[in-house]
């Protein structure tokens, strides 16, 4: 009677390695990465359309700067500025950390942080404008 060799298990290959045990040659055989987004690319990007918007919408916003800062100079004021308008350099500048650090938002996602972001822009330019910041929206969004 012949015994039947167990069979051979394979050899568990550490986890640097490659499906057929080697290394990866190089970056460009690699799976691609995820784009890299952080929390000041997004809001910078808000910032930005949101303000193409508004430039687009109105003849007065067409030289202001809109400009994206951390945090605001200290001031002797109580609140926290989150934005500052300056009418005579034509430029708005918003603070990203106030913004997204003291605003209350009830549902804490994507779409709510960028609500409120677009909405300090709106409420920063119509500072600037002297308007109602429901004003500033187009004709089209009145019935809303």
């Amino acid at each position: 009677m012949m015994r039947r060799k167990a069979p051979e298990l394979p050899r568990p290959v550490p986890a640097r390695h490659g499906r057929h045990g080697r290394q990866g040659r190089s970056p460009v055989v690699r799976p691609p990465l995820p784009p890299l987004e952080n929390r000041y690319e997004k809001f910078d990007l808000t910032v930005g359309t949101a303000a193409e918007f508004l430039r687009s919408a109105w003849e007065e916003l067409r030289d202001v700067s809109f400009e994206v800062a951390d945090m605001p100079a200290a001031s002797d004021d109580d609140g926290i500025p989150r934005w500052l308008v300056d009418r005579a350099a034509k430029r708005i500048v918003l603070f990203r950390i106030p913004i997204e650090r003291l605003s209350h938002l009830h549902r804490n996602d994507d779409l709510h942080r960028r609500v409120e972001v677009e909405g300090c822009v709106f409420r920063a330019a119509a500072e600037y404008m002297n308007r109602d910041p429901w004003d500033l929206g187009s004709e089209r969004f009145r019935d809303f």
